[in-house]
């Protein structure tokens, strides 16, 4: 089996690892705010008790969203999952735990995106956007080239601004945030001995290329 956690900062690149994983091995993808968001359409009980605190913009309660990952868990398939944006905090975890081992489902790995504070603050605090033409650039990765901007007149450059999210000290602060609250989970998860960290400072390939080694492989392959 493959029962995985994904782990790492914003700006570690989850997303795009998790979505080849995904494709790769054949994994359900359990992203919490996908299933928050289908729950809530699909009109189920724990969809409308969640839609109730996004209606309040409260948080949705941890029973609630375990609700949803052990729902669509034990509605069988192959028992390969990836988990994605959850746990966050030691008690999720906790919480998770007793719940995979309710089903026979306990975790083969937690797979940790490493990734210094200096580098996701240069990924996530160089992004500026066009005003006129919405156009997006980045600092380091799509350098705006100072060509006209397509909205304009053929003879004015495009209007720069960076939104709120992207400055500097909001990307700190989520970075902060991030620490306190998740990070534990790495020594959570190593005291367990299921912690497997790989270098996220490397290409998006050379990345995959290291998660895949801590992925085992289906019985009888």
């Amino acid at each position: 089996m493959a029962r995985l956690i994904l782990l790492g900062p914003p700006g570690a690149g989850k997303g795009t690892q998790a979505e080849r994983l995904r494709a790769e091995f054949d994994l359900v993808h359990l992203a919490t705010g996908d299933l928050l968001r289908a729950a809530v359409a699909e009109g189920t009980d724990l969809g409308r008790e969640a839609k109730r605190y996004m209606d309040a913009g409260e948080l949705v309660p941890d029973a609630v969203v375990v609700g949803m990952i052990r729902e669509r868990l034990s509605g069988g398939g192959s028992g390969r999952f990836l988990l994605d944006g959850f746990p966050r905090s030691v008690p999720q975890a906790d919480a998770l735990d007793r719940t995979l081992s309710d089903l026979g489902m306990p975790l083969d790995a937690v797979i940790s995106i490493a990734v210094s504070r200096e580098e996701l603050v240069r990924r996530l605090a160089g992004r500026w956007i066009c005003r006129r033409c919405g156009r997006s650039f980045h600092e380091v990765f799509n350098p705006y080239p100072g060509t006209p901007c397509p909205s304009g007149d053929g003879t004015e450059t495009c209007d720069l601004y960076q939104r709120d999210d992207d400055r500097p000290e909001t990307v700190s602060h989520r970075l902060s945030v991030y620490e306190e609250q998740t990070a534990p989970l790495i020594d959570y998860y190593r005291s367990r001995g299921l912690l497997r960290e790989v270098d996220g400072e490397r290409t998006t390939d050379e990345v995959h290329d290291q998660i895949v080694t801590h992925i085992p492989a289906p019985p009888g392959s």
